[in-house]
């Protein structure tokens, strides 16, 4: 297993600033390769299934040779009524070793994040929320058993 805690950070980056925001990208890649070991391999949405969670859904959205658009959520109910929550889209740069959370839709029907996110100002401070909340869902994920 490859550990997110050899991304090296410069000693320059500080929390927030765009140094930081790539290796949070890299921390992405490393905990997204925790559920699934080969990215490129899915081709068809799939259900990684667990007793002590929630179904977790990883669905291609868009597919090449050098980035991958999937969408990692959780999925209550079934059909129009369904819910889905938090709905990400993680865009993933294989050459790269890089994944960035390009919409995060869990933030128009939760009113605390809808404020938070509010209060961002910076395309930075945005990107770098989103990026946090994909990196802390992975680690909880692969804690619990969740694998593809």
């Amino acid at each position: 297993m490859i550990a997110d805690q050899w991304c090296q950070t410069s000693w320059r980056a500080e929390p927030g600033s765009f140094v930081s925001l790539m290796t949070l990208y890299e921390s992405n890649f490393v905990r997204l390769g925790w559920l699934v070991r080969d990215l490129r391999a899915i081709k068809t949405c799939t259900v990684s299934k667990i007793g002590s969670d929630c179904d977790l859904h990883l669905t291609p959205l868009e597919l090449s040779r050098y980035t991958s658009v999937f969408r990692l959520t959780y999925e209550f109910g079934s059909g129009p009524a369904g819910v889905r929550d938090p709905d990400l889209e993680v865009c993933v740069y294989h050459d790269a070793r890089l994944a960035e959370v390009r919409s995060f839709r869990g933030f128009q029907r939760h009113p605390q994040l809808s404020k938070l996110q509010s209060g961002l100002k910076r395309e930075l401070d945005q990107r770098w929320t989103r990026n946090m909340m994909l990196n802390k869902w992975l680690e909880y994920c692969a804690e619990r058993g969740h694998h593809f």
